[in-house]
This record gives structure tokens, sequence and C-alpha cells, in this order.
């Protein structure tokens, strides 16, 4: 008959040991287990915070069937007919002349343009009419919006009256709002501001031209046209930088619409002449510059893909 050993005291320690040592090393490995799996959360978590937000799916019809104007001047054709005058029959955006052959002309026809269309902009008007314009725009149900405003915002009689870029940014984005909550699916053509310190290299050449600008029209870039001080370069740098931070807001906020499209900086880079400029105050666009924008606006909206 075999008989069992009983360990002896010194073995029996060194088993405790090994159990304890066995026991601590579980208790850290479950701790480091813990850890890098609250690691992989944080991680996880800080990176789905680092990633940006998916950039909308634009979804843009070319030929839509209905069209409403909102804006300045520029789109009611003010001077390009008579003298300090409304000409909505060659606006760009909605006109009825054959000539021009507005952007409503060549999406509607001749018929389309006449019956399908509303002109909601007024002479004059900045930003903060815009939000009024799109209600009334809103209540014609157009499936297509088009948008051209800013330059009475940059011109004013003096540079320190200039609408700030915050509060040009909170009109456009209350405009905006106020289309997408009440037509989800219509589009909006927007187009950029027209390049104003260019405006002043062309008109400046021309003596009646400059005759008329000293009447007020837009003195915080074509005050003094002839001046070549620091003062008046410094004065219509200004201008030109509040234009363009106007247009990265246009195309900033257009950007996060999946039914709005910005025309790229068209308008602002178009290269005019005093042949698109009106013979009467040569700062709004003639026939010939009415047509020229409504050529850029179809082509635009016409296009497969927006503008870069």
């Amino acid at each position: 008959m075999r008989v069992r050993r009983r360990p002896c005291r010194r073995e029996r320690r060194s088993r405790a040991a090994v159990a304890t040592a066995t026991a601590a090393l579980f208790v850290l490995l479950g701790a480091l287990t813990g850890c890098d799996a609250a690691d992989d959360a944080d991680g996880g978590a800080s990176q789905a915070a680092r990633r940006p937000s998916p950039k909308p799916t634009f979804i843009w019809d070319r030929s839509p069937a209905s069209i409403a104007a909102v804006g300045d001047s520029i789109t009611r054709g003010f001077d390009a007919c008579t003298v300090l005058a409304d000409c909505p029959e060659v606006s760009w955006a909605t006109g009825t002349d054959a000539t021009v052959r507005s952007v409503a002309w060549r999406l509607l026809g001749e018929a389309g343009a006449v019956g399908r269309t509303w002109n909601h902009a007024k002479s004059g008007a900045r930003i903060a009419e815009l939000p009024e314009q799109m209600t009334r725009a809103v209540a014609d149900k157009p499936e297509l919006v088009t948008v051209m405003v800013g330059a009475n915002d940059a011109c004013r009689d003096d540079v320190s009256h200039m609408t700030s870029v915050a509060d040009f940014r909170t009109f456009f984005e209350t405009s905006v709002k106020k289309l997408r909550s009440e037509l989800p699916k219509s589009q909006l053509y927007v187009s950029s501001v027209p390049d104003l310190k260019r405006l002043w290299s062309e008109g400046r050449g021309n003596a009646l031209g400059k005759q008329i600008w000293k009447l007020g029209i837009c003195q915080s870039m074509l005050g003094s046209p002839d001046a070549m001080d620091a003062v008046a370069v410094a004065r219509r740098e200004s201008v030109q930088e509040r234009v363009v931070a106007y247009n990265k807001v246009l195309r900033d906020v257009c950007g996060r619409d999946a039914r709005c499209r910005y025309d790229g900086g068209a308008v602002f880079e178009y290269r005019f002449t005093g042949e698109q400029l009106s013979q009467w105050d040569w700062f709004h666009p003639s026939k010939n510059g009415q047509q020229r924008l409504a050529e850029i606006a179809y082509r635009n909206i016409t296009a497969k893909e927006p503008p870069a």
C-alpha cells in the first residue's frame, strides 16, 4: 500500500506564493484589457468626433418648370431700358425680351417666361430684405429660385456702412431656411456678387460715367475715381475684400444644401467691358450685360455638375 507524502511547510508556502502571483497576474491582465478597451472606445469616439460630416448628395433638376427671382436692381433690369427705371422684361432671370433671352426664356420658352415666372427683386435691396422677398417667392411655389444680391451691401456712402459679413451670413441663411422649410424640393441658384473694383477700373475711363458717379452711386468704390492716394486705394481694397467675403458666405451656405447651386464665382470673375454697362449710369448692366448674365446662369443651371 502506497503512503501519500504530505508536502512540507516549505512546499506549501511555495504553492501559495505561486497561486497568489497567478491571481495577481490575472487581475493585472484584466485591468490592462479593460484599459485597452476603454482606450479603443475613447479612440473610436475621438476619431468619430474628428471625422468630417458627410457632404450632402446633390440633387439637381436641369429643367425646372417655373422660376421665381429675388435680389436687387440688377435682377429688375434697372437703367437697362430707360433712365432711372426698372425694366424687368430684360431681367437676366425672368425677362421676356427676345434679345436678352433670360434664364426663364431659355428654360421655359417664350410662353413659360410670361406665365410661369415671378420677379420679387427690388431695386436698392440689400441682404436684409432677402428673407421677406423669399417669403413672397415661396408663396408662388416655384421649382427654381434665383438669387443675386450683395452689391448694395458693399456699395455705401462710406466703407464703415457696409453690411458686416456676419450679418450677411445671418440674413442669407435665414432666406435659405425659409425656402427649404416651405418648399423642400425647390432648387436655389445663387449668383456671385459682381466685381465692383472692375466696375471702377472699366468706368473711370469714361468722362460721362465719372460725372454720373458723382451723383452718389456706390461712393465706397466709385467716389473720387481718379484718386490714387493711399487712402483711396485702401478704401477700394476694403470694398473688394468685403465682396470676396460675401461670395464666400454664398458659396459656403449654398454648399450645405443639396438643392442649391452656387455659380462658382462666375459673375464675379466675368471680364465685362463698357458694352455691358448701362449708358445712363455706368453701373448697372445694359441689355447686353443682362444677356451675358443670362448666359452664365443658364450654362450653370443646365450643367451636369455644379461649378467648381
